[in-house]
């Protein structure tokens, strides 16, 4: 393939990314290298210096972008848009989280919650124990994952309950997806994509762009749990 986009990715994106590369390389010839990592640590990335010609983040995150001159205003695009939901280990019994009274008593029966650190969802999940006024309970027992998935703590054990973006856990196998936290407990993510400003491969960035905010994409992004 002649060319290469770099682009760093949001982990929420993961598994729609792969079919998509294959699909867009196979169409245009241009090879996509992937990194993927949660919105803070690609924001840090950048921050330092490190170089790519896209990126998809959480909209606030390409907002800051945007705002500090690294990502070029008019490329922006909302690709998607993603629920926080809960999983258990593949076989468990389903707990109830349809409504808050719900998910309160089934978090505090929980031996652990694992929940990220510097995902999108771990900000918001952290932000929700303390609206329900159970923080100090579940955080004297939760499973903190730096980075990566969470529902993997499942599987090994570590933890009862997954907190992560639905297209995150869809991830994991040897899980099972109990559902989304209920709707009025949470605001989805949108995640949205942008091409850098100091994009060596502007054009062929751009290309990959348009076809990510394309009608095509649509089933592919539903699939890996995602709501374009």
């Amino acid at each position: 393939m002649e060319k290469t986009i770099r682009m760093l990715s949001t982990l929420g994106l993961m598994g729609a990314m792969r079919s998509l590369s294959t699909a867009f390389e196979t169409a245009s010839g241009i090879h996509v290298e992937s990194d993927f990592a949660p919105t803070l640590a690609l924001l840090k990335r950048l921050r330092d210096g490190e170089a790519a010609d896209l990126v998809i983040l959480t909209r606030e995150g390409l907002d800051e972008m945007i705002g500090e001159g690294r990502v070029v205003a008019e490329s922006a695009a909302d690709l998607a848009r993603s629920f926080v939901g809960i999983a258990v280990r593949a076989g468990q019994a389903h707990p109830d989280i349809a409504t808050e009274a719900g998910l309160r008593k089934t978090l505090l029966a929980a031996r652990s919650v694992a929940y990220s650190r510097l995902g999108a969802s771990g900000v918001y999940f952290a932000q929700l124990i303390v609206r329900m006024g159970i923080a100090a309970e579940i955080n004297a027992k939760a499973t903190i994952v730096e980075q990566g998935f969470t529902a993997e703590r499942l599987v090994n054990g570590e933890a009862d309950l997954a907190v992560q973006q639905i297209s995150e856990l869809k991830q994991v196998d040897g899980i099972e997806i109990v559902g989304p936290v209920p709707h009025d407990l949470q605001t989805p993510a949108v995640f949205s994509a942008g091409r850098m400003a100091n994009a060596k491969q502007a054009d062929a960035a751009d290309r990959l762009l348009r076809y990510l905010a394309s009608p095509e994409v649509v089933s592919v992004l539903r699939q890996s749990g995602l709501e374009p």
